[in-house]
């Protein structure tokens, strides 16, 4: 009988692990909603003080920093500094390989300089860019999963 026991419960745990991760790093039913919709805001990002500035127009993105994302001072400044730099690295590898990557999501190499401080708000938001583009098209841009 304890022999029985054992690989059932060991199948029981596997089960739950499996089931606690893709819960963990799937999408849910709320987020996939947002990927879906057609809500066309942009999203400015700049920095009065340093002039820089970027305006998104990607159908829901939006509604996913208002309603997804964590909120503005989660993050510190470096953490989002240090995960751009790598990120904006990779995109910006990926739009010169347009037979490798899709040129439709890879359209333009995106000038960041992690020498220049743009501020909270320009990393902030170009952080969660990446995420949301990240999560929507199944896309890695880095060594990280991207999570919320």
């Amino acid at each position: 009988m304890k022999k029985r026991i054992l690989p059932l419960l060991i199948i029981f745990a596997l089960l739950l692990s499996c089931t606690a991760q893709k819960e963990a790093l799937g999408i849910s039913n709320e987020e996939q909603a947002v990927f879906n919709s057609n809500d066309e805001h942009e999203v400015e990002i700049k920095d009065d003080e340093t002039e820089y500035e970027i305006i998104i127009i990607e159908p829901g993105f939006y509604t996913w920093l208002n309603s997804i994302a964590r909120p503005e001072g989660y993050y510190s400044q470096s953490f989002l500094e240090d995960r751009n730099a790598i990120m904006v690295t990779n995109w910006n590898q990926r739009v010169l390989q347009p037979l490798q990557f899709n040129p439709n999501l890879y359209e333009m190499q995106i000038n960041y300089d992690q020498n220049i401080d743009y501020g909270y708000e320009v990393n902030y938001k170009l952080y969660n860019y990446f995420i949301y583009f990240q999560r929507k098209y199944n896309q890695r841009l880095g060594p990280f999963i991207p999570r919320i």
